[in-house]
């Protein structure tokens, strides 16, 4: 007797779809990593076909996630986050701190942080997909946009696409505490934040 499979939400070809394009790959890309064929492939986005497991799981592979992003429901309390409990990590090397407030839950496009930004410190000038919302909670910064730059004080914001050269930099004098949000994909598809590691006890007060 054949062992019951997990529900598959009726939501999954849209789904597929919103992760292929975070990807920026066409049907036939897919197609290609997964061993599906496209004309499959554009059914399943369409809600026309329901695939098995073990197919959703070749899809899940190829778009860098596991099964469980298009299969699990999650929990409203998964996406609270504590102020006094939140997680703080920085990057090997780096000095700012960073506070992930933003969920991860199947389709879910954007990304947020409280980034903490010491005094003295420049990022480098970068561009990508998508795009960004920089708000200032605390202290200033001077925030770069094709070679503009904007002084940034508490209750400015900067909304901008990310293939845009941009950066920033603290010449205040003081520590600066930035909210940031952006379509930029961090941590999907990943159980942490690899390569980070957490905020040391100082870096925390």
């Amino acid at each position: 007797m054949s062992q019951p499979q997990p529900k598959i939400t009726p939501t999954l070809g849209p789904l597929i779809r919103a992760r292929r394009r975070q990807k920026s790959i066409t049907l036939q890309d897919l197609s290609d990593r997964s061993g599906v064929s496209v004309g499959y492939l554009s059914q399943l986005e369409r809600d026309n076909a329901t695939p098995t497991l073990g197919t959703l799981a070749q899809i899940a592979k190829a778009l860098g996630v596991g099964v469980d992003y298009f299969i699990a429901t999650p929990r409203p309390a998964d996406a609270l986050t504590v102020a006094d409990r939140r997680m703080r990590f920085s990057i090997d090397g780096s000095s700012v701190v960073y506070e992930r407030i933003g969920a991860e839950f199947a389709g879910s496009e954007m990304s947020s942080f409280i980034i903490h930004v010491p005094a003295g410190y420049r990022s480098e000038t970068m561009s990508h997909a998508g795009e960004e919302i920089v708000y200032v909670l605390e202290g200033s910064v001077v925030q770069l946009l094709e070679g503009e730059e904007f002084r940034m004080n508490p209750g400015d914001s900067l909304h901008y696409r990310g293939n845009r050269p941009h950066g920033w930099y603290n010449d205040s004098g003081a520590p600066a505490k930035l909210l940031w949000t952006g379509t930029l994909e961090l941590f999907h598809g990943l159980s942490g934040p690899a390569g980070l590691k957490e905020a040391d006890a100082n870096q925390q007060r």
